[in-house]
């Protein structure tokens, strides 16, 4: 049996080798509900009102320099409250016609990944409402993409950040 110590130092070794995609900035993620990709390009940077990113109850829509609503999983997670299609005066964000994900796709980096190195660790799972992420045993978890909504929640949880995403869209 491993002991506490044998346990931490699988959580620090992992940590310590970053893999390439790791390095890259993190992708930029449009809000959920998009209807049309191109309105999202010329209406929300056009918009004044940014009441996307005021009326967001988790603080993850934030607006990039280019005036676009852009979602920050560093504050936090999606948990698809709807305030954010509600409030877009233009339409751009529409609950009933777009779709009730992110357009993002989540990866898990099994070098980093302590359960892929046989230390039992649902720190992911734990927060997925979607039961998107699946482990074969008690070890080797996968995202279930056709179930994943890319919320995000998962991101932070990861003790050694084996979790990562990119755009798209």
């Amino acid at each position: 049996m491993a002991s506490r110590r044998d346990f931490f130092r699988t959580l620090l070794k992992p940590a310590a080798v970053l893999p390439e995609n790791k390095e890259k900035a993190p992708s930029r993620v449009r809000p959920p509900y998009v209807v049309d990709a191109s309105l999202f390009q010329s209406l929300c940077a056009e918009c004044e009102s940014k009441a996307c990113a005021t009326a967001c109850e988790e603080s993850i829509i934030v607006i990039a320099a280019e005036g676009d609503p852009v979602i920050n999983f560093a504050k936090g997670g999606c948990t698809f409250c709807d305030a954010c299609a509600e409030a877009c005066e233009a339409g751009v964000l529409d609950k009933e016609r777009g779709p009730k994900r992110i357009a993002a796709r989540f990866m898990i980096d099994v070098k980093s990944c302590v359960a892929h190195h046989g230390t039992i660790c649902f720190a992911c799972k734990e927060p997925c409402l979607d039961n998107a992420i699946l482990f074969n045993g008690l070890f080797n978890p996968v995202i279930d993409m056709d179930r994943c909504t890319a919320c995000g929640f998962c991101l932070d949880r990861c003790p050694t950040r084996a979790i990562s995403y990119e755009a798209t869209v």
